[in-house]
C-alpha cells in the first residue's frame, strides 16, 4: 500500500502536522488582532468619523458656504435699508428737517453711509513658505514667523485710527464701533465672513497724517522688522479720491444668556 500522503483515507504524518501547526496559529492570531483593532477604532470613533483629513476638508466647506451666505444677506440687507431710507424720505416718516439732518449725523458717525475722500489702502500678505533670513544674525524662522496674526492686523487699524481716519474698510467690508478684527490661524473672520491673505486695509482721511501713524505705531514698527528679515508683505498705496460703502450688516447687539 501505497504511504503518499495524497492518499484518501490516510493519517497525515507527525512531521505534517509539526509544519502545519504554527501556521495555524499565526491565523488565528491574525483574526484576533484585527477584532482587537476593530474594537479600538469603534471605542475611539464613538459613532464619528475618525478621518481627520475629509473632516477637516467638510468643516472647511461649511465655513466657506456660510460666509457666502452671510454676504448675501448683507446685500440683502443693505437694499433693504436703502428703500426704508427712500420710503422716509419721500414721505418724511413724520420727522422734521432738524431730526433728519440729525439722523443723518448719526448715520454717519456709525458708518452706514458712504463715505468719500481721499484714501490709502495697506496691504498685508505672508512671507514665501521657504522664507530664509535676509540679513545676517537673525535665526531661521519659524511656522508663526512667516504668516500675519491678528495683532498685526489690529495694529494697522488702530495706527488708521490715531491717524485720523474718518472711514476704514477691511477687504470689502465696512468697519463700524462694534467690528472686531479676529483671526482663527491663518484666516480672518470678520463680521461673519471669512477672508485668506493678502489683507487689504482702505481709510479715508488725510493721507500724510495716516502714513505718520502707521510709521510712528511700536507695533507696526516690529512688524516692519519681520518685512525685512523674512519677507512679510507690506505694501502702503495712494487711492486717490475713493469712496468706502456703508456698512450694511445688522447694528443689533448680540450677547450670551444663561441657559434656563
Amino acid at each position: 500500500m501505497s504511504n503518499s500522503a495524497d492518499s484518501p483515507g490516510l493519517r497525515t504524518s507527525p512531521a505534517r502536522q509539526k509544519r502545519l501547526r504554527p501556521v495555524r496559529i499565526l491565523t488565528a492570531g491574525v483574526f484576533a488582532l484585527a477584532g482587537l483593532l476593530f474594537v479600538t477604532s469603534f471605542n475611539t470613533a464613538k459613532g464619528t468619523n475618525i478621518r481627520t483629513d475629509a473632516s477637516m476638508l467638510k468643516l472647511s466647506d461649511l465655513i466657506q458656504e456660510r460666509s457666502g451666505r452671510n454676504g448675501e444677506l448683507e446685500e440683502s440687507n443693505g437694499v433693504l435699508r436703502d428703500d426704508v431710507e427712500t420710503l422716509t424720505k419721500n414721505g418724511h416718516g413724520g420727522a422734521t428737517r432738524t431730526e433728519e439732518d440729525r439722523l443723518k449725523a448719526l448715520e454717519a458717525q456709525a458708518g452706514t453711509q458712504e463715505l468719500r475722500g481721499k484714501a490709502l489702502t495697506v496691504t498685508l500678505d505672508d512671507a514665501p513658505p521657504d522664507a530664509t533670513p535676509k540679513l545676517p544674525g537673525y535665526p531661521d524662522p519659524q511656522p508663526d514667523d512667516l504668516v500675519i496674526h491678528q495683532q498685526d492686523l489690529q495694529a494697522v487699524v488702530n495706527a488708521l485710527w490715531q491717524g485720523g481716519a474718518d472711514g476704514i474698510r477691511v477687504m470689502d467690508q465696512r468697519l463700524i464701533s462694534t467690528s472686531a478684527v479676529r483671526c482663527v490661524g491663518n484666516t480672518l473672520i470678520l463680521q461673519g465672513r471669512v477672508y485668506s491673505p493678502p489683507y487689504k486695509i482702505t481709510a479715508v482721511g488725510d493721507p500724510a497724517k495716516l502714513k505718520r501713524a502707521l510709521s510712528s505705531a511700536p507695533s507696526i514698527q516690529n512688524y516692519m522688522l519681520y518685512v525685512n528679515v523674512y519677507g512679510l508683505g507690506w505694501k502702503v498705496n495712494d487711492d486717490g479720491m475713493t469712496t468706502l460703502p456703508g456698512y450694511a450688516g445688522t447694528v443689533d447687539l448680540h450677547q450670551a444668556k444663561p441657559v434656563g
